[in-house]
Formats: C-alpha cells, structure tokens, sequence
C-alpha cells in the first residue's frame, strides 16, 4: 500500500493534459443572417456569444446545398462525388462502406461518442458513429391542434397520391393539394413542446452523465430550426415587429443564367397556404417573421446547453463547434429554400471556440469548407488524420485568422434538365464560377455562370458570356479544372 501511495502522484505529475471534449451543433437551414455576423435585428445572443469565444468564419462553403449530402461530407470528410450522395435517400455506406466517420474516428481513439437530434439526414443514422444508439425525441411538428389535424390530414391525401402512383388501393379521404400542415406558427407553449427544447433537454441531462465517465466525450447535438415549418412559441416572434423586416432586394431571376440555375423552391410549396407561383409581399414577410423567429427560438436552446457545460465547468475543456448545414433563400432570386449553387444556399456560418485560443472573438474571411471540419477537429484533440479525408485542418487559423488560405472552395448541385446535369461551382475571393456539366459525360459543358462579386455580391448578373470577361472566365477555368485539391493553401505552417 505504501508503494502504490508513492508512485501515483508520480504518475499524474507525467500524465498527458486530458484530452479535450467536442461539443458538436448542427443546426438545418441556417444562413449567416445572424447578430454576430453583423444582423443586429437578428435576436441570437447565445450564438453570439460563442462567437465571442471563439473564431467567426465569414466564408465557410458547404458541399451540397442540401441536407443529406451536406451532412454526410462533414461526417465522413469526403465531397460528395465521393461518398456518392448526392439525395435525401442514399447512404455513403454503399459507395464507401469501410469509411470511418468522424465520430466513428474519435470512438476508435478513446472518446464516448454520442449524439442526438439531427445530425445525419432523417432514417440515415449511422450506428457506427456512435458509442450508445443515437438518439431523437419524439416530438409534435406544431403545437396547435388545428395545425396538427391539418397536417394529418395533408400527410394522409399524399400518402393515397403515392399508393395510388404504384398502384395500390387506398381509401384515405382526399384533401388540398399540399402535403404538409401550414408553413408557420407561433403559439403560446413552453420551449419543450417542441422538437428542438426536447433536444436541448436531453443534451443538458446527457451533459451531467458524460461529466462523470472517465473519458472524454464527443457530443454531437442537432437542432433542426429554422427548418421549415417555421414553429416557435409565440414569445420568440414577439422579438419582432413584422413592420420592419425587410423583403428580398433581388426579387427577380439573375440576368442571363439557365432556367434551372435556381428553382422557385418546391419544398416550401408542399405546405398548406402557399401559392405554387410567385409568393406575395404580406406572405413573404409573414414567412421571413417565422424564420427570424425559428433563429431565436434555436438559439435559446443552444444556449441551455451552453449553460449547462459552463455549470458543470466543462467548458474550459470543451471544443465547441457551431455549423448550418447550408443557406436559404428568403425570396432572392424569387425563389425559396436551399438547392442551389448560389451564394445564399452555399454559404453557411461556422463558429469554433476552442480552450486557451489566442485570437477569440475574432473572425476569419479565410475561403473554408464544411469537409474541413473533420480534420479541423481531429487535429485539435490529438488524433491522427485518416487518409481519405478530403479537407484540410483549419487549426492555423485559430491563431493567425487572415493567414493566406485556400484560393478557392467547391459547391455542387445536380438537376434533372438536359437528361441529367451537375452544376459544379467554385468560389474565390472575388467570383463564383459554375460550370454545368452532362452527368454522364463531366467533358460535355452545357452552360456556364459567372459573377463578380467585387460589383455584384447578389450575384444578379451572368456575366459568362460578356466578351470583356472571356480572358478571367479562361482564367477562372483552368482553376476551376484543377479542383479542391489545386485550391489547398500553398503552405500550412507546423
């Protein structure tokens, strides 16, 4: 006994520092309309309070526009002609099934990993990512019973709509043409009534279980507001006056681009009240209302989570990393939603605060990625890089946030027209250049767009075909043809 008393404080004064959390926010449908990136009428002190802490990333550029695809180049570091997801319904386990995913990374080097909410898309949880089985509460998609009886209902006329396209007999009563319950609503109920207080819940309590294993945790927390539909406790609208939100500045397609280029929006269409054509001014600004008030709602419940890891003082060794899936249109370009290759659906706000960082509250107009979060993260705690992945760590920019970075960052889109196209689009600094592709044949051009937006940040303007662009589209082409892996900053310092 006396020798196992003098050895042990030998042994802890060489231990290794402990090894540091992750706590991991996914939140759907978030574009960087936030106070920290300069939206003061936007209500989210919790975000921006993190961003205090942390680095601000102005230009982070998701893969896909879209949640699946999205999601899964985060999870498993690769970009979606890779993992071949390129829908709502393919699992990357079918074109990679041998791929460790991030969380599945950080299981493999000693960290409990656990997650709930929405972090892979719906029914496409991965089970290998985690240590105990994901986790999503159950909860009603609108709070007020009228809303809920409509959404039934609409749910049960599509599902006689798909039975009878494939030939099966159904009964189901008939009603409307939409699919879905109302686009919002604000009803007096607690925060917990709804989806995302229920996560946060669960989260706090799973904080207070996690601080007391012996290993560190990786907790990936996914919060789907301001997905639609726009449902938040009446008390998060009233932090607006509807009379002051400003409508979409660019209400109108962009001048010379492919009618495909950008689409009026389906997914908003398939909720009960909007019209299938042009949305109008009242119904926009009732729309924006419910989303400004999604963002807040949101943030309230991240910022229950962030309380509980400052009471349990696990702060000072947690990593916290905030990221939106992708943009959202809000009537620009006279269309809503994300799928797209545009700036408003490709950019997305990405926040990570880090214990003992030299630079917090700062921020970064660095050209960053969504697939860069995976190495990002591996690097901080320690670990090492698998060789599949297909970002790069953005740890150098913690301490020097306007170190030169990547020249260029990389968004795709597919659509259906022309028998199957693939817009491929590159960011720089200065210009967006997408280049729309035959998906059988990526040799086969078939249109191409390009803006600047050092004169139109809007992105208003294909300015492709301008004969006083032809030397910059050159130009644009050759980077654009060397890709993601000729776009890596030139030199990443030690």
């Amino acid at each position: 006994m006396l020798l196992c008393f003098v050895v042990a404080p030998s042994f802890a004064a060489t231990a290794a520092p402990a090894r540091p959390n992750i706590l991991f926010v996914a939140v759907d449908d978030l574009r960087p309309e936030l106070g920290c990136y300069g939206k003061d009428y936007i209500k989210s002190p919790h975000i921006d309070a993190l961003a205090r802490s942390g680095l601000r990333f102005d230009r982070a550029y998701v893969q896909q526009a879209v949640c699946s695809p999205s999601r899964t180049s985060i999870m498993t570091g690769v970009r979606p002609d890779t993992s071949k997801v390129w829908d709502l319904v393919t699992s990357f386990r079918v074109a990679i099934p041998d791929v460790v995913t991030l969380g599945q990374h950080f299981k493999q080097h000693g960290y409990f990993v656990q997650g709930m909410g929405k972090i892979y898309h719906g029914s496409l949880n991965d089970a290998a990512t985690w240590s105990t089985p994901w986790q999503n509460p159950k909860a009603a998609k609108y709070a007020l019973p009228e809303n809920l009886k409509l959404d039934e209902r609409q749910y049960a006329a599509n599902a006689k709509k798909k039975a009878k396209a494939a030939g099966e007999p159904d009964n189901t009563p008939s009603t409307g043409q939409n699919s879905r319950g109302p686009a919002f609503e604000a009803a007096v109920v607690p925060d917990n009534a709804l989806m995302d207080g229920k996560v946060a819940d669960l989260a706090v309590a799973t904080l207070r279980e996690l601080s007391a294993k012996p290993e560190p945790f990786f907790l990936a927390v996914g919060l789907v507001k301001p997905h639609l539909p726009f449902v938040a406790p009446k008390k998060y609208w009233d932090l607006y006056d509807p009379a002051t939100i400003e409508l979409a500045p660019n209400k109108f397609r962009a001048k010379d681009t492919p009618d495909y280029a950008v689409l009026p929006g389906a997914e908003l269409r398939n909720y009960d009240g909007i019209p299938a054509g042009p949305i109008p001014d009242d119904l926009a600004r009732q729309l924006k209302h419910g989303y400004y008030a999604s963002i807040s709602y949101m943030d309230a419940q991240l910022g229950r989570v962030l309380a509980e890891l400052d009471r349990l003082d696990l702060r000072k060794n947690t990593i916290v990393v905030l990221w939106g899936d992708h943009g959202w249109k809000l009537g620009e370009h006279d269309a809503w939603c994300k799928h797209s290759t545009t700036e408003n659906d490709t950019n997305a706000p990405l926040l990570l605060s880090v214990p003992g960082m030299k630079t917090p509250g700062s921020k970064s107009s660095a050209l960053v990625e969504m697939v860069d979060i995976y190495p990002t993260l591996s690097e901080l705690a320690g670990l090492p890089l698998p060789a599949h992945l297909e970002g790069v760590s953005l740890k150098p920019l913690l301490d020097a946030p306007d170190l030169p970075w990547k020249s260029a960052v990389f968004s795709q889109y597919p659509r259906t027209q022309n028998g199957g196209l693939m817009g491929y689009s590159m960011r720089t600094k200065r210009h967006r250049l997408t280049v729309w592709v035959n998906r059988k044949d990526h040799t086969r051009i078939v249109a191409t767009e390009l803006y600047d937006h050092e004169v139109d940040p809007q992105e208003n303007t294909n300015v492709a075909g301008d004969p006083a662009q032809a030397a910059t589209l050159e130009r644009l082409m050759v980077r654009w043809r060397a890709g993601w892996q000729g776009a890596k900053p030139a030199a990443i310092p030690l």
